[in-house]
């Protein structure tokens, strides 16, 4: 159980009864002022215990059990990919980034088949989103009544992802398992009539667990949870068995509140959810809160938006997406060719250069470091002035790659055009359009 921040501070140097140890109280190497200071913030999941180094080592037992996350961490791997489930601290977002964005299965059966096919090209699907590369995270087998072990064996070598099996019984699970060795699988599902031998067969092969409930009663799914703990297994995954809107939303969302706000460690694990083929409730499962969520079949169209609202979910709030600055050739520029200046956010960056490429022109973009930040944006925050533009204009080598010295400026920075002037000297400045849509027509018309 964890400890409140009072119950901590007993534990810390600062309410130490040893001499020696209390020669350190308060001694601010934690970055905190006082002892009862960093037992606050260790109590709410905002400092680490390692920061202390002169707890006593029976305290520290108690105290490295109480800051655990609430949530367990389940990794899977397989060939490189790896995938990290858990470990969440907050409700929202903006309280704290979400660290561990929820895996996307595609299921296959074992009586499909082009199960290997599907395996195979969900794979391979990979989409670039203002500079991230969107993929899948792995696939789900179900056992439906043909050959688990040889379906599990083809996607394996097929996929190279980590695989969910599905299958509620022992002896299929265990051929799946036999046949999955070398990847990192998680097993679905314990239930109160079959716990005891999927237990014994995911401690046996090393996987994660699927302990799952009936119904949405959660206090059943506790305890089975506790139960397959006792013996051993501690990489659980919940499935509270609800399908449906309201359920689903209601049933994760008592589950997440139940782990972070009442402590609660037997429900202090990753969920699982099934989305059949809708997209809407995959989406809410994205954002509400499981940690692996199960697609029927795959196909782009669904799986595109749902990696997109992922990466938009999971992805820092108060630091914005960017690439990286410096010079960009698109469409195998020449020395001749035109010169323009942008910000690093990643969709500012990608509308300039998607337009400029996509209507088949040359041309270079240098992109200043504006601490990602979207052109009017970092003007306002004094991030993307003259100086700074002047500043990569000269970092960045272009005598040695243009012949001129003319240098278009986005419209919305128009004003910047005499400070321009003014740290380039020598340098034509032109102000181009505001939209990035307009910039083709542009170049077209006012370049020669």
């Amino acid at each position: 159980m964890a400890l409140s921040g009072i119950q901590i501070y007993k534990l810390l140097p600062g309410s130490s009864t040893n001499p020696a140890v209390k020669a350190h109280a308060n001694c601010k190497e934690c970055g905190f002022p006082t002892c009862l200071a960093f037992a606050m913030k260790l109590a709410q999941k905002q400092a680490e215990l390692a920061q202390c180094p002169y707890v006593e080592e029976e305290a520290k037992s108690q105290l490295e059990a109480s800051a655990a996350p609430p949530i367990r961490l389940i990794t899977l791997s397989a060939n490189g990919h790896k995938l990290e489930v858990g470990n969440e601290t907050v409700l929202f977002r903006h309280e704290k980034t979400f660290f561990h964005q929820p895996g996307l299965f595609v299921r296959v059966t074992d009586t499909q088949p082009d199960a290997a096919d599907v395996a195979r090209a969900a794979a391979a699907y990979k989409v670039d989103y203002v500079g991230i590369d969107l993929t899948l995270d792995g696939i789900a087998v179900e056992a439906g009544g043909g050959d688990f072990a040889a379906t599990v064996a083809a996607v394996k070598a097929a996929a190279n992802l980590p695989l969910i099996l599905l299958a509620a019984d022992p002896a299929s699970a265990e051929a799946g398992l036999k046949a999955a060795q070398g990847v990192s699988v998680l097993l679905s599902a314990a239930t109160a009539d079959n716990w005891q031998t999927m237990a014994k067969l995911a401690a046996q092969y090393k996987s994660s667990l699927v302990v799952r409930g009936e119904g949405g009663d959660l206090t059943a799914l506790a305890n089975l949870a506790e139960q397959v703990k006792g013996v051993g297994v501690e990489d659980i995954v919940l499935d509270p068995g609800v399908s449906g809107y309201g359920d689903s939303l209601t049933t994760f969302t008592q589950l997440r509140r139940l782990a972070l706000k009442k402590n609660e460690r037997s429900v202090g694990y990753p969920t699982l959810a099934f989305a059949g083929n809708d997209a809407l409730l995959a989406g809410q499962h994205i954002a509400k809160y499981a940690g692996f969520v199960v697609l029927n079949g795959f196909s782009p169209a669904v799986v595109y938006p749902l990696l997109v609202l992922r990466a938009n979910i999971f992805t820092d709030p108060q630091k914005p997406i960017q690439v990286q600055p410096g010079l960009y050739e698109i469409n195998h520029p020449q020395p001749g060719d035109p010169l323009l200046v942008t910000t690093n956010f990643s969709i500012t960056y990608f509308s300039v250069a998607n337009e400029i490429e996509n209507a088949g022109m040359p041309g270079w973009l240098l992109v200043a470091d504006a601490e990602g930040m979207s052109v009017l944006t970092a003007w306002a925050a004094g991030k993307f002035d003259a100086e700074r533009i002047a500043k990569s204009v000269k970092n960045n080598g272009l005598g040695d790659k243009l012949n001129h010295q003319r240098l278009v400026i986005p419209g919305h920075v128009a004003v910047l055009m005499g400070e321009l002037e003014e740290e380039l000297p020598g340098w034509e400045i032109n102000v181009g359009p505001r939209e990035a849509v307009d910039l083709p027509n542009y170049l077209r018309t006012k370049w020669g």
